[in-house]
């Protein structure tokens, strides 16, 4: 699919506008470039699919730029670098079109199963990538004073709030898992307020439901939590704590496999918090397995 194909406009604008093209949303905000920036801009804008999987030699040659030039555009424009750019505009491209095209998009696999490991280990190294151990700690520390903590993921994205919720709570957190929406989500985030904290784990297309009870939980006075594979957006702008995960995946379907590593990388940092309230929690939980007569061994 190319940037015609999708009905889009060549731009010639020579700021970032994100009002100029639909399909990058606020990826790139509204800043003042040089020339040589807003040309690799305009490749860019002009060429969704070219600009989600090319290399970055590919983007420089096109804007007839040097590739530290794509560089520090992105810097410019509030990311680390062309990889993590490049990542958030994968994310709304794969957003932009259908699911049967997002087949076609990743072809045919010579393995399912390797090139599914393969891929998710390139996923996992973008996580690392995106996120600086100072924005894991002050999620974590955020999470580890809280009076309560509600995490919410809803379809596939339940899998990792199911984790988080299900291991933070064998750890004596008050934590609780939200993953019906509708009705359900509304009286759940009802009782959040100031000291409560509400984890949110959305990736691919934003939810509705999950942005308005995000932003309600923010105006009520609770933290917000947000996993998200897009660094900007209305999840991450009324987010607290923002961490990036990579979550394309291999056929029409997302990958959580990077949302799981971090949410195990955050409740390592949240045992380490309360040690002591922890470890007896665990105590009483592998008793309690013990009385219930759950496991064979």
């Amino acid at each position: 699919m190319n940037a015609n194909a999708a009905g889009l406009e060549p731009g010639t604008e020579t700021g970032a506008g994100p009002a100029t093209h639909a399909w990058l949303g606020d990826a790139l905000p509204d800043l003042p470039l040089s020339k040589a920036q807003s040309r690799v801009v305009d490749v860019i804008a002009r060429n969704p699919q070219l600009s989600s999987y090319a290399d970055i030699a590919e983007i420089a040659q096109r804007a007839d730029v040097n590739n530290s030039t794509v560089v520090r555009a992105a810097q410019h424009l509030g990311y680390r670098g062309w990889p993590d750019l490049q990542r958030e505009l994968r994310s709304r491209y794969l957003v932009m079109i259908s699911t049967e095209d997002t087949l076609t998009e990743h072809g045919e696999h010579r393995s399912p199963l390797h090139d599914a490991l393969n891929h998710d280990i390139e996923n996992l190294r973008l996580t690392l990538d995106s996120n600086t151990a100072d924005d894991a700690e002050a999620a974590i520390a955020t999470m580890a004073a809280a009076k309560s903590i509600i995490v919410l993921g809803l379809g596939s994205f339940a899998g990792p709030a199911s984790v988080m919720a299900h291991l933070g709570s064998t750890m004596g957190y008050p934590i609780t898992l939200e993953n019906r929406g509708a009705v359900h989500l509304a009286s759940s985030a009802n009782a959040l307020g100031p000291g409560d904290v509400l984890v949110v784990i959305n990736m691919w297309r934003s939810m509705r439901q999950i942005i308005v009870t995000a932003e309600a939980a923010k105006q009520a006075g609770a933290k917000v939590v947000a996993i998200s594979d897009m660094r900007r957006g209305r999840l991450a702008a009324v987010a607290d704590h923002l961490l990036v995960v990579a979550s394309e995946g291999i056929s029409f379907f997302q990958s959580v496999t990077a949302a799981n590593s971090l949410v195990y990388g955050l409740l390592a940092g949240m045992e380490a918090a309360h040690p002591e309230r922890s470890r007896a929690a665990i105590r009483r939980t592998q008793q309690l397995w013990k009385d219930l007569d759950i496991y064979l061994d």
